[in-house]
């Protein structure tokens, strides 16, 4: 009887570290997705008007674009 309630506890224990380290690595991802809207957002911000229209956006789509996740600011307008 006691090895039972021994193995449920160690299961409990086991799924709730799980579920701690899933946690956890979602934050750590959401840190470095940020991170990187950060990198992009002042690479922008440090381009001229003239260089921001030859990529084909403005000045003022720099935190839209940067915002947009998993989509690449090169291909979002055509010519």
């Amino acid at each position: 009887m006691s090895t039972t309630y021994g193995t449920t506890r160690l299961e409990r224990t086991s799924i709730s570290t799980r579920h701690a380290s899933s946690f956890i690595l979602k934050c750590w991802n959401a840190f470095q997705e940020r991170r990187e809207r950060q990198k992009l957002r002042a690479t922008l911000s440090d381009l001229s008007d003239r260089e921001l229209m030859d990529i084909g956006t403005a000045r003022g789509e720099i935190d839209y674009i940067a915002s947009l996740q998993g989509i690449d600011p090169r291909g979002m307008r055509s010519g």
